[in-house]
């Protein structure tokens, strides 16, 4: 690297991090340095003379330095501090005016003249062949608005951009169009996806502000989604409840059936029949009562059109409709949901009833197994009156016969 690249590199560099405003959150050092990298990565594969690199590289440093001073005409301002800058130096006219011609090259919508400046402008604009591209231009945003020079909305702003890559900017260099225009369609491609990702969110966003006052609250959706569940989980424990004292009686029953009552035709067992009868009684009322918990109640299965206009038929039961034809009940249903009031009826009729049946199974199962208790403790009790007072071993004490 000439020495005339090192000075201009550590002039600008403390010009830019110690004048430069804080608003400018694009246009600072980092975007100087990354078009002097850009331009060094293009200077490797165009030919161009050592003399031509070196007012490439000195100009890509100054472009921007403008911006120190103002906003407004900044390339001119860029210019005449390079000029003053390279003089101070000692630097031939030539050379200096050839790099103040080639900063004046990075001005908005000017068309290149000659192959120096295709590289530059190319360096300039580096930055929308870059994975980092749509970041960057966000900070490009921000700086518009913190400097007040233009207020851009997202959606705005990725649309100017769109404008920006596909009709008004184009690469120069061979290298360029090689190596970065594949990226910056890519680029372009990113920006397309998320502008129709946007509409689709935007378009979602009017239908739910369009239908706020019909759609259903997601909190009511949950209250009647958990409470269903809870209900139909307590049927479910029911049934495994009276499933359980089915499942022993039985057991009870065949053991009775296998083991005590044989031994009834026996005289001196005897004193096991009240209790064996007591035990068998109420074991088979408890099965009679498990049943009753667990049997079925269907209705009709039928409603008429007029229920379906009066609301008066849940058509989320089965039992009110399994005897319908298909044509009928695809009718009721869409009747149904063209009525958010009768949804939440329907919803809170399930509820309701699911309510009375959960009250006539939990009550029948607390009378079985009381039933249960009652007839073990009784029997027990029996069974043990039974072998103290009338057992095999109780010893009976018989008048003496007469001599």
């Amino acid at each position: 690297m000439s020495s005339i690249i090192k000075k201009s590199e550590a002039f600008v560099t403390e010009k830019l991090i110690s004048k430069t405003n804080d608003s400018y959150l694009y246009h600072n050092l980092r975007h100087t340095q990354r078009v002097v990298k850009s331009t060094e990565e293009i200077l490797e594969e165009e030919k161009v003379s050592e003399a031509q690199k070196e007012e490439l590289l000195v100009a890509a440093w100054f472009h921007d330095l403008g911006y120190t001073v103002s906003v407004e005409e900044h390339e001119k301002h860029s210019a005449k501090m390079a000029k003053e800058f390279l003089e101070k130096e000692n630097c031939k006219a030539d050379f200096i005016a050839n790099v103040s011609k080639l900063i004046m090259a990075t001005r908005r919508n000017y068309e290149p003249e000659n192959h120096q400046e295709k590289i530059i402008r190319d360096a300039d604009s580096s930055h929308f062949a870059k994975k980092s591209f749509i970041q960057t231009s966000e900070l490009l945003r921000e700086e518009l608005s913190l400097l007040g020079i233009a207020k851009y909305n997202i959606e705005e702003w990725r649309e100017e951009n769109i404008n920006l890559l596909r009709i008004k900017h184009r690469f120069y260099t061979d290298y360029a169009k090689e190596k970065w225009l594949p990226e910056k369609d890519k680029n372009i491609k990113r920006l397309v996806k998320a502008k129709k990702k946007s509409k689709k969110l935007i378009k979602k966003e009017s239908l739910k502000a369009k239908f706020k006052g019909e759609l259903p609250d997601r909190g009511i959706q949950t209250l009647y989604r958990v409470t269903l569940r809870n209900h139909l989980k307590l049927s479910d424990i029911a049934d495994t409840k009276a499933n359980i004292l089915l499942s022993v009686n039985a057991i009870i029953i065949s053991l009775a059936l296998a083991n005590l009552i044989p031994k009834l035709d026996n005289p001196s067992n005897d004193y096991l029949f009240y209790p064996t009868f007591i035990f068998i009684i109420f074991s088979i009322i408890s099965m009679v009562m498990s049943i009753l918990a667990t049997k079925p109640n269907v209705t009709s299965g039928e409603f008429t059109e007029e229920d379906v206009k009066s609301k008066k038929v849940n058509l989320l039961f089965f039992g009110n409709f399994h005897k319908m034809e298909l044509s009928q009940y695809d009718w009721a249903m869409k009747e149904l949901i063209k009525n958010k009031d009768y949804i939440y009826s329907s919803l809170t009729k399930d509820l309701y009833f699911l309510g009375i049946v959960l009250e006539r199974k939990y009550r029948l199962l607390r009378w079985t197994y009381t039933v249960f208790m009652i007839g073990m403790i009784l029997s027990v009790i029996v069974f043990g009156i039974a072998l103290k007072f009338y057992g095999p071993d109780r010893v009976l004490d018989l008048p003496e016969l007469p001599q």
